[in-house]
Order: structure tokens, then C-alpha cells, then sequence
């Protein structure tokens, strides 16, 4: 089954991604989400080979945002689209039926769609405001999270969740009761000093509360 932690990836330039993630794996995690926006600058510097082969050194799973052909060239372990990004089915057909592809929602139709285009797990949120996000959707709390899964229930539908969006420490437990699978984080762990010690607590409460 797929880790309940997902980190995904923050920083002003590719160095900055490179270092962030590179102590996020340091750290404990294992599954890494590469989101750099900025296309021309990630092939320049060879950012996601780069961040492939520390992925490939901490056994973790790497996903990258966005960039299907570059996640096809550097063989990642798949790729996260959102909304407005490259269809599901194109992304299947360029990287294989082996690949993850994750996807992004914010409503229960938002899933349903997702679980329709057969995605392997669903990045749901946000959870509270968040500065990650430019263009933020309306805020879902552990309230929506909890009527969305009991939802997809009720209609014997089911993927793997991921609560997103301004998630702090002392959320997990709420959010995990909801019934989602795991949790994607940026800030909280980039921004933390004692990046192992957070990895470690994160993983305990959400196991604790599975």
C-alpha cells in the first residue's frame, strides 16, 4: 500500500527544490512529489534526474508534478496531475500501466471523476488556507473530508485519499478519523528544523489513527 506521508517539493529555484528534498528523504520520507513550476529552468539544471537518483538512493517513490514527458524520460515512478493539467488517459498512455498517476480534487464530483479516469490515488483539499497555492479552492476541513469518504462509500467507491493544504501536526488525528489515507505536506516539514523527529511523529500518529 501506498505511504501514508507524501512530501511535496518547495522552493524558489531548483537548488532549493534539490536541498528541500533531499532533507525531507534524510529525514525519513519515502515518498517525494517533485512541483516545480518553472519547465525550461527544471530541464536545465536536470532537476528531476538529479532528484530521481536521490529517490532511487532512499529507496522512495518519486512522483513528478505536471511534466508528463518528464517524468516518461527520467523513468519516474509516475506523476501528479491537477484539474487543469494533462488528461488522465494521456498520461497513462505515455507512461505506462504501471505508473502512478495521482490527481488532484476538491469536491466529491472532483473524485467520482477521478476514480472514473482510474487514477491511483487522490490528493483531496484543501484542508485550511494555505500559502503553497496560488489559486486556492474553497477550504474543506475535517467536516468535508469526512462527507466526501462517507460519501464514496455509500456509492462502493473507493481510492486512496490524501488530505492536503495547510495541514499542521496537530491535525492529524482529526484528519486521519475521517477515514483518508494519508496526508501531503510541503511547509511543515521544509520549514521544520527537526525533520526526522516531525517524519517519525507524522508517521506514528497517522498509523496509530489508521
Amino acid at each position: 500500500m501506498y505511504s501514508k506521508l507524501q512530501y511535496i517539493s518547495q522552493g524558489a529555484t531548483s537548488n532549493e527544490h534539490y536541498e528541500n528534498i533531499a532533507s525531507a528523504l534524510e529525514a525519513g520520507c519515502d515518498w517525494i512529489q517533485l512541483r516545480f513550476k518553472d519547465k525550461k529552468e527544471m530541464q536545465e539544471s536536470k532537476l528531476a534526474e538529479r532528484v530521481k537518483d536521490l529517490c532511487v538512493k532512499h529507496k522512495a517513490v518519486f512522483i513528478v508534478n505536471d511534466f508528463v514527458d518528464i517524468a516518461k524520460a527520467v523513468d519516474a515512478d509516475g506523476i501528479h496531475l491537477g484539474l487543469d493539467d494533462d488528461s488522465i488517459a494521456h498520461a497513462r498512455a505515455i507512461l505506462g500501466k504501471d505508473k502512478i498517476i495521482g490527481g488532484t480534487a476538491n469536491t466529491l464530483q472532483h473524485v467520482i471523476k477521478r476514480i472514473e479516469e482510474k487514477c491511483d490515488y487522490v490528493g483531496l483539499g484543501p484542508f485550511r488556507f494555505t500559502t503553497t497555492k496560488e489559486k486556492l479552492s474553497p477550504i474543506l476541513g475535517a467536516e468535508g473530508y469526512t462527507t466526501i469518504v462517507n460519501e464514496l462509500k455509500a456509492k462502493s467507491l473507493s481510492v486512496p485519499i490524501y488530505a492536503i493544504g495547510g495541514i499542521e501536526t496537530g491535525d492529524i488525528e482529526t484528519i486521519m478519523n475521517t477515514g483518508v489515507h494519508g496526508i501531503a505536506v510541503s511547509g511543515l516539514v521544509t520549514k521544520n528544523p527537526n525533520k526526522k523527529e516531525l517524519v517519525e511523529q507524522l508517521n506514528t500518529l497517522m498509523h496509530a489513527n489508521a
